[in-house]
């Protein structure tokens, strides 16, 4: 969404009016505006949707992910208490779907984020928006996807998810660690490991000629 000038034609909504405006649909869902709702899963399911992609490895189950969490959020909006970022909140629930989701179908031990998450069973239908790829999608459909993919599934989950979070959805510092319950300072340094191992992984890439995420790696 973006304001318009007549001079300058649309502005881009920054950061800070991006958080009042999500906070004023929240206002409004909590009033019982259902179209508020629906425009909060619009701004964010895709967001979520590589999220939960990343943790479950299926794009399937992901989707799947993505809907439960939308109807955990909205069977407890109640219960936000506004003292963080509504995405921050949205992202944490997410995770911990996309975490069960993989607890369930593997069967193994689940270290969780979050120790109150539970199952939501919502019979509610939501509108979401159509899965078929975007132009951005369709670049990180691209071969540079695929080989970045294969290079953070090798790294361990915990500074694979930190890297994805930070440097691929654009989260901050302070988000990720509310997210993932970690210190700043954590943060900080699973960042540091997760992208000096990727360069390290993809030196060989870089070394073609082809080093698209040579920035992005040197932060």
């Amino acid at each position: 969404m973006a304001t318009t000038c007549m001079v300058c034609g649309p502005r881009p909504i920054s950061a800070a009016e991006s958080v009042h405006d999500d906070m004023a649909l929240v206002h409004a869902c909590k009033s019982g505006d259902v179209g508020a709702f629906e425009e909060l899963v619009k701004r964010y399911d895709r967001k979520l949707f590589r999220i939960a992609q990343h943790v479950t490895q299926n794009r399937e189950d992901a989707q799947d992910v993505v809907q439960e969490a939308f109807l955990k959020v909205f069977r407890n909006l109640s219960q936000f208490r506004e003292d963080s970022q509504f995405s921050t909140w949205l992202v944490r629930i997410t995770i911990n779907q996309s975490l069960m989701k993989v607890r369930k179908a593997h069967r193994k031990k689940e270290v969780c984020i979050d120790q109150d998450s539970q199952a939501e069973t919502g019979q509610r239908a939501l509108e979401f928006a159509d899965w078929a790829p975007n132009p951005e999608e369709r670049y990180h459909s691209s071969e540079l996807r695929e080989i970045l993919r294969t290079a953070l599934n090798a790294l361990q989950p915990t500074l694979s998810l930190v890297f994805v979070l930070r440097d691929i959805e654009g989260l901050s510092t302070e988000q990720t660690s509310e997210v993932l319950n970690l210190s700043q300072a954590a943060v900080k340094t699973r960042l540091v490991r997760a992208r000096l191992q990727l360069r390290d992984r993809l030196s060989h890439y870089f070394e073609r000629g082809r080093g698209i995420l040579a920035p992005t790696l040197k932060k």
